[in-house]
């Protein structure tokens, strides 16, 4: 499994994992609205001068099979930033071979590298493979509103 940033050559093929992810989120009663994104919006907001969120995508076997979508976050008090992970997706048929976990590792690393706090984002309570997996991880849900899971994880507060 390797993991590689998007470049704006990838726009299309964000723009399919966002449409996945959206698919996904459908079926199991989390979204009901209407995609408002589109190639071009993609192309100006995360490859502009100063990018809005980044991408990463899982590649296994020269195809690529998940993405996350992040971008930081700043606490004035901490005086730090922290990550937000807005998405978090793997194709149904190579779910449970690393993708996810590869994509989240190297996340940690980012968040690492800059100095983050910890990473922290939400998941739906009807996703429970996706929940079971971030509580591998070592993440918390720190709050719940609903079906609206709060997640955070600090992936070296455990490191030696």
């Amino acid at each position: 499994m390797k993991v590689r940033p998007a470049t704006i050559n990838d726009a299309s093929l964000i723009l399919s994992f966002i449409q996945k992810k959206s698919e996904f989120d459908r079926n199991i009663g989390a979204f009901s609205g209407v995609l408002q994104v589109s190639e071009d919006k993609i192309r100006k907001t995360l490859f502009a001068t100063i990018p809005f969120s980044y991408v990463l995508f899982a590649e296994f076997s020269g195809y690529e099979v998940g993405f996350a979508l992040y971008g930081f976050r700043y606490s004035s008090f901490a005086g730090q930033p922290s990550i937000w992970l807005d998405d978090l997706y793997v194709d149904e048929d190579t779910r449970s071979q690393g993708a996810g976990a590869a994509l989240m590792a190297q996340l940690a690393q980012i968040a690492k590298e800059n100095n983050c706090t910890h990473l922290a984002w939400n998941a739906d309570a009807r996703n429970t493979r996706g929940l079971s997996f971030y509580h591998r991880l070592g993440a918390e849900v720190t709050e719940q509103h609903g079906n609206r899971c709060f997640l955070r994880w600090v992936p070296w507060a455990n490191a030696n």
